[in-house]
């Protein structure tokens, strides 16, 4: 199997980026973005997916949150997109729901090269900590667009800690399970020959 890793920039007048990804990883995160519970959920995404992850973000906290989880996700998609080049081999679909007490997520994702986002639920409390709690519903978006993934997401609970932390595991699963390789398949999983 090739070396699926990606080192992604992205420097802004809002946002200075670095993200490097290895989807063959063990898990182990170093994550700075200046945003202590979205630390916490990507550090959660690279652990239960088992990605080796580094994202360093220097934002304007100052304002607010937006920028800085947007422009991480973005910087994240393209880095899948990168570590993933040309999809030979990989399953390609994916599902999987994830409980969190009160709290479950579910993520259907095709690793289809056509990015469509489509999200069902609501967040039971407007902010975790110092994230507004809507913009895990925008990070989840903004990496399916990056990434080419047509992206399913719905989530359910009291307590938006719990469903957010739901949703980025539940995520972390899918992905996983859609880009593993499959050891039967030497070309891409498409009657087109590409995704």
């Amino acid at each position: 199997m090739s070396d699926r890793t990606a080192a992604v920039t992205r420097e802004t007048a809002e946002t200075d980026i670095e993200v490097t990804l290895d989807v063959d990883g063990d898990g182990d995160a170093t994550v700075e973005t200046g945003v202590g519970f979205f630390d916490h959920m990507l550090e959660s995404f690279a652990k239960h997916g088992l990605f080796d992850l580094t994202v360093r973000c220097d934002g304007d906290l100052e304002i607010d949150d937006h920028h800085t989880v947007e422009d991480v996700a973005i910087t994240l998609g393209e880095a899948f997109e990168d570590a993933l080049d040309d999809k030979r081999g990989i399953e390609r679909f994916a599902d999987r729901k994830v409980p969190l007490d009160e709290a479950v997520a579910g993520v259907v994702v095709d690793v289809s090269g056509r990015p469509l986002f489509e999200f069902d639920g609501e967040f039971s409390q407007s902010s975790v900590g110092d994230m507004t709690s809507h913009m895990a519903k925008h990070f989840a978006r903004s990496l399916a667009m990056n990434a080419g993934l047509t992206l399913h997401v719905e989530v359910s609970g009291e307590n938006a800690h719990h469903e957010i932390e739901a949703m980025f595991k539940s995520l972390a699963r899918t992905l996983d399970d859609a880009t593993r390789i499959d050891e039967r398949r030497s070309d891409v999983a498409s009657t087109k020959g590409q995704l």
